[in-house]
Formats: C-alpha cells, structure tokens, sequence
C-alpha cells in the first residue's frame, strides 16, 4: 500500500520542471543526460513529498492534485503522511546508490538537504502558515517564495551543475539562474491561482485567498506581479550569460512565465 501511494503521487504527470532544469543545466556545462539523471530523479521525489504534505488537512487541506484526488484523499491521511516520508528519504538514497561519478554524490546530497530543510523549502512553508492573515507585505511574500519555492529550483540547477562537473563560478551562476527562475516561477503560481479553474490547473483554485494566504497578487496586483514575473525570469537568463549551451535553460525561464498550468 505504500509503494501504491508513492507512485500514484510520482507518476501523477506534472510539468517535471525542477528534473528537467537538472538535465538542462548538466547538458549546458557539457555533461550528459545520464550524468544528471539520478538528480533529477531525486528531486521530483522530494518535491513530490512536499505536495503530498502541503495537500494534507493540516496544512492546505486539498482534495486535487494534477488532475485527481490527492494522495490523503485516495490512500487516507496516515499513508499519505508515510509516502511522503518514505520519497523524501528515497530521494537521497537514489543519490547516494546510483549517482554514476562517486565523487559526486556528496556536493549533490549536499544541494539537496540545504534546498530541504529549515533555511529551504520547509522553513518557507512555515513562514507561508504564520503569514496568513496578516497584512500583505511583498518583501515577507519574496521572502517565503525564495525558500519555500525557489531554494529548490536553485539545486536543481547546481545538481545539474554538480553532475556534469561544472566549475564554481558556473555552477554560482547556475544556482543564481534557478533562484530566480524558481521565484518567477512562484509569483506566476500566485497569478494562475487568482485567474485560472481547476479544470486548467489540475487542482484547487482560489485557494490562496480563501486561506487568507500572503500572495504577490494579494501584496502588489495582478499586473505588478506579472511584472516582476517576467523581471525575474530575465534576471534568470542574465545569469546564463557567457555560458554556452544555456538555450534550453532561457527556454525554461520563458515557458515560466507563459505556462497556463
């Protein structure tokens, strides 16, 4: 019932936006699909546990996910609590077990628990509970954006990096790339969730306000945050400058900022 509920939340679709900026970031360093693959993998599972958690009651309480009933909804809340767990630490055993390079595995598990854990992803997610109801703010909207969202965007693109063996300063670039890709990609989340359904979404809309959430919309307007959208992405491919082979990673910002779901 476990391995069930894993891959029904893994295999659900989506856009495989932080494996695919992975892959594209080790082929611009000039390294090759299979060198990254591990990482990508690794970081669709942890992302897939966050969305297993964030839908459960407790937190954002969603009954959609991609299309169908999220994973508390279609296994119960105590599985659905136990999958997440289980992919979060699959996520480094694949690193630590397949990564091909050894060298590698330690600067990879590294990128992934700091994007992780209280200074990342889970540490924006609770500074997200705490901000509800309270008076917009953009800097504490950025603020929570920047770890909850971006700080994995941020390793997927050094664990590309990482992989295909890229220097410091390229892979410094890289983690500024995708930490501002991954705010942009946030900002335009906050927008779909305001002007978009859940037929187009595959899940829940207008959540954000009905929670009393602090969103860009809510702090700044709808055409102010697709403003800065559009900022962030171009901050994002400035970054790339100098890097050959960048073209697929510009073409990740741009599908950002214009994607519907």
């Amino acid at each position: 019932m476990l391995h069930k509920a894993m891959r029904y939340s893994l295999f659900a679709g989506g856009k495989r936006l932080r494996p695919a900026v992975a892959l594209a970031a080790c082929r611009a360093v000039g390294g090759r699909d299979d060198d990254a693959l591990t990482a990508a993998c690794a970081l669709e599972m942890l992302h897939t546990y966050s969305l297993i958690h964030d839908d459960l009651p407790s937190i954002d309480d969603d009954s959609l996910r991609r299309g169908r009933p999220t994973c508390h909804v279609r296994f119960g809340e105590a599985t659905a609590i136990l999958a997440g767990d289980a992919l979060q630490t699959h996520a480094f055993l694949v690193l630590a077990r397949h990564t091909p390079r050894t060298e590698a595995i330690a600067p990879l598990v590294l990128e992934l628990a700091e994007a992780a854990g209280t200074s990342g992803m889970v540490g924006g997610e609770i500074a997200d509970i705490e901000a509800e109801g309270e008076p917009p703010d953009v800097a504490v909207v950025e603020g929570i954006h920047r770890r909850k969202t971006a700080a994995l965007f941020r390793a997927a693109a050094g664990m590309g990096g990482v992989a295909g063996g890229a220097g410091d300063e390229t892979l410094q670039a890289l983690r500024v790339y995708g930490e501002w890709l991954g705010l942009a990609f946030q900002i335009v989340d906050d927008v779909l969730d305001v002007t978009s359904d859940p037929a187009t979404l595959g899940k829940s809309a207008g959540k954000d306000h009905a929670a009393r959430k602090m969103t860009f919309p809510s702090a700044a307007g709808i055409d102010e945050s697709q403003r800065r959208a559009r900022a962030c992405a171009d901050a994002a491919r400035r970054a790339l400058m100098g890097l050959d082979g960048s073209g697929l990673l510009a073409a990740l910002a741009e599908f950002t900022v214009t994607r519907l779901r």
